[in-house]
């Protein structure tokens, strides 16, 4: 191929199927997503509002839920107004670049996503197993230096393999068989070897993974040993009710993520719509749960929305 097809080739724009075989259903099936982004804009929105206006909530254990909740305010806003376009009224095309940009935003947030979980793993163990050294380990110049490491190191990682995945040549169908610019769904459509950027991606989605995934389990072991030696089984109960949002809100984001990777790699016999929307709902509902889960687990962020109700009122 030439150098000047190649070009044009390269840069011309993709087209989003939405739901492979469900096409007919594509108005139907966009009304749990639009319920779901208009969930995340509004329980993420009153989480930051709450902790921004309760000074009682200035706190670094807070600080990292609101920076949960911009991933998830960020990580929706990336996927679903393109989704719902693509449901509501057939625009399918995506620029070459911004579907790049698209799934440089969803990969660096969910590198970003697993820092923050990290970290407020080590903020638990901190509060936890050494209370008195807490306000001097856990500054909030500190707590706000690890926000800025979370983004800084996914968009490190990820700088690389979107450079890796933009100088393929993209000549085989436009057609992407996905309701956004899934990394397996596009990486098919290069008409050379892609080895080298499924190589990066493995090691990074391994080595990210793996390593934070194994200082939050090793955090909470810790935790778990410390809460049972506490004397008092009302102190035992608030530090478990706390961790339990944390973990809920872990289990979410890993056990979600694996799942959908694993069926992105390997049907398993899956129908495409089952993998399709399998990979929609964990890029959609634990946006939304996230901020449920605070709600419902947390008492401070409980009371912090209830004034911030009553405050409109």
């Amino acid at each position: 191929m030439s150098t000047a097809n190649r070009s044009i080739t390269n840069t011309s724009p993709f087209l989003l199927m939405g739901i492979p075989g469900l096409e007919a259903l594509h108005v139907w099936l966009s009304i749990p997503f639009c319920f779901t982004y208009i969930m995340t804009l509004l329980g993420n929105s009153m989480v930051l509002l709450a902790v921004r206006l309760d000074k009682s909530l200035h706190e670094p254990m807070y600080y990292f839920i609101c920076m949960l909740a911009v991933i998830d305010l960020t990580f929706s806003t990336a996927v679903v107004p393109k989704m719902l376009g693509v449901f509501w009224f057939n625009s399918r095309e995506i620029g070459f670049e911004a579907c790049f940009i698209q799934m440089f935003f969803i990969h660096t947030f969910t590198a970003v996503e697993s820092g923050v979980l990290l970290a407020m793993s080590f903020d638990r163990y901190v509060a936890i197993c050494n209370p008195l050294r807490y306000n001097t380990i856990l500054t909030s110049s500190r707590t706000i230096q690890i926000g800025l490491l979370s983004v800084a190191r996914g968009a490190g990682v990820m700088t690389p393999l979107m450079c890796l995945l933009t100088s393929l040549p993209y000549c085989k169908t436009r057609v992407i068989p996905h309701s956004y610019c899934e990394h397996m769904a596009v990486v098919e459509l290069a008409c050379a070897d892609p080895s080298v950027s499924d190589l990066y991606s493995l090691i990074v989605a391994t080595l990210l993974v793996g390593a934070d995934s194994v200082f939050i389990t090793f955090s909470y072991v810790m935790i778990l040993r410390s809460v049972m030696r506490l004397p008092s089984q009302e102190a035992r109960l608030k530090a478990l009710r706390t961790c339990g949002s944390h973990v809920s809100i872990i289990l979410l984001f890993y056990v979600g993520g694996l799942l959908s990777m694993y069926l992105q790699m390997f049907s398993f016999g899956l129908a495409p719509h089952v993998q399709v929307l399998v990979a929609d709902f964990y890029l959609t509902v634990p946006p939304m749960l996230n901020p449920i889960i605070y709600g419902v687990k947390m008492k401070q962020i409980q009371e912090g929305i209830f004034k911030l109700l009553q405050f409109g009122h």
